[in-house]
């Protein structure tokens, strides 16, 4: 009895555990086409390290209410030069700390750095790991 509660415990703390550690979100919209279309379902991974190239999930600076997330791919981290396709929105030559410079794979349809500038790194839920 004392080992069938045990071993509910540590499920219960492991499924705990696993939901601080990975979210589940779909894709609305088509600024990540052709790599991700509107409806796909992706597994991340929060409070990972981001490196260039990875895809990134995080909450919009621009709206005030409940966070409305977007999904970009990480163009320049910390310390980077400043692509040149955001120089004309972002004045430095290198990427300041705890921030990021991102951009969605389809240009035409997608608003990111080179129209917002740079993404606090404390705004980021997560990165990409899969399609589901």
């Amino acid at each position: 009895m004392i080992a069938a509660a045990a071993l509910l415990v540590l499920i219960i703390g492991g499924v705990f555990w696993l939901r601080g550690q990975y979210s589940v979100i779909t894709v609305r919209g088509e600024s990540m086409s052709p790599a991700y279309e509107h409806g796909d379902r992706l597994l991340l991974r929060r409070k990972s390290a981001i490196g260039v190239g990875q895809v990134v999930v995080f909450a919009d600076q621009r709206s005030a209410g409940p966070p409305h997330w977007i999904l970009k791919r990480v163009a320049a981290v910390p310390g980077d030069p400043v692509p040149q396709e955001t120089q004309h929105h972002i004045h430095e030559e290198h990427v300041p700390p705890a921030q990021l410079v991102v951009l969605g794979d389809n240009a035409s349809h997608s608003t990111d750095s080179r129209h917002f500038g740079y993404v606090a790194t404390n705004r980021i839920l997560g990165v990409v790991l899969r399609h589901l």
